[in-house]
């Protein structure tokens, strides 16, 4: 292996049942099982539901827009720029508080969350996708222990 150069817009386009896209830019197969990475674009007030990684470590950094963070019990806010470090079993989950689409850069390691995405995009629609989120995720390590952060810990409206 000698590397990866990924221009902008390269990369296979997913949808988010929920709504937005996902950019699947770094694949497992590329990086030897290393690294997954990817560029989501999260609709206003979209997120996952809490969930934790069994195996995966989750770094999270917002190209544009501002999300709101749940690690465990503690709930914070970051705009572009903003960097999260998720280790492996620590619960959490985010939520697009934008009035606009905004977007994320998330990289796992060790790779593999690429096979949740391929499968949440083809097997939901929005009516579906709690259900789909929680059992694709737990074929692939992934436990959704409870709701999304909008429903958890109301916040304000989305906002420019």
């Amino acid at each position: 292996m000698t590397g990866i150069v990924r221009a902008a817009g390269d990369g296979m386009v997913l949808r988010n049942p929920v709504g937005g896209t996902v950019r699947l830019m770094v694949r497992g197969s590329d990086t030897g099982g290393s690294v997954t990475a990817l560029e989501t674009t999260a609709a206003p007030g979209e997120g996952p539901p809490l969930h934790c990684h069994a195996d995966e470590g989750e770094l999270l950094y917002v190209i544009d827009g501002t999300f709101r963070f749940r690690l465990e019990d503690e709930v914070s806010e970051a705009s572009a720029g903003g960097i999260v470090f998720i280790p492996r079993g620590v619960r959490h989950t985010w939520q697009n508080v934008a009035d606009a689409p905004a977007r994320m850069l998330a990289v796992f390691t060790p790779s593999g969350m690429e096979r949740f995405f391929e499968r949440f995009s083809e097997h939901a629609d929005r009516d579906s996708a709690p259900e789909a989120f929680r059992r694709i995720g737990a074929d692939v390590g992934m436990d959704v222990v409870g709701p999304p952060l909008a429903q958890s810990h109301p916040g304000p409206e989305p906002t420019g």
